[in-house]
């Protein structure tokens, strides 16, 4: 899994509440187990029309977000079913970090095990988000993990928490399977023994 120390990049604002993994990622995608390739069908339902063409008022269509890693989302994002494959539709797009005022518990876990941040910050700090992801392409935001601190294009900040061991897993780009192998010589050690002790098994 790829670190996430710094993310500096355009932040694309989605001030829609209730956004559910079905909108993320709709089922007509859900045929793949691969965590690439889903980009294009992020936000399916909102970014085409039915005839494929792009619709120009979406937001992640427009011009200057098309290349967005942050995004400013309404509050409880990533509700709905647990499909795991939403945050693989976000990071396959280029989106590192969702900010919202509150997520759904297995999205938020999910985006963990994929290597995004998402932040929780109050409602006051998500208006002013929002405000400076309006401003298209000058919406630069800058997402400090090591020091949990969000500055904007105008050079205020946002200070944010976060779970210890949680921020040490981004920082590092530890999975589940990463964190397992780490500990492969106190597996190999502990199987040695099992093995010296209970040969028959």
């Amino acid at each position: 899994m790829e670190k996430f120390v710094k993310l500096t990049g355009v932040a694309a604002p989605l001030p829609v509440v209730n956004v559910d993994t079905d909108m993320i990622i709709p089922k007509d995608y859900l045929k793949t187990i691969k965590r690439t390739g889903l980009g294009t069908g992020l936000f399916a339902e909102a970014r085409y029309h039915q005839d494929g063409s792009e619709n120009p008022d979406f937001v992640l269509n427009k011009p200057a977000y098309r290349d967005a890693k942050i995004l400013v989302a309404g509050d409880n994002f990533g509700c709905g079913s647990s499909r795991e494959h939403a945050p693989w539709a976000l990071a396959d797009f280029g989106i590192r970090c969702v900010i919202s005022t509150s997520f759904a518990d297995i999205f938020y876990n999910n985006c963990f095990k994929n290597g995004i941040l998402p932040i929780i910050v109050s409602p006051e700090e998500l208006e002013k988000l929002m405000d400076d992801a309006e401003r298209g392409s000058n919406a630069v935001v800058t997402v400090d993990l090591e020091s949990c601190e969000i500055s904007g294009p105008d050079g205020g900040s946002i200070k944010f928490e976060l779970d210890a061991f949680r921020r040490h897993c981004l920082l590092n780009g530890l999975d589940d399977i990463s964190l397992t192998l780490a500990k492969s010589d106190n597996i190999a050690s502990y199987e040695t023994k099992l093995a010296a002790e209970r040969p028959w098994a």
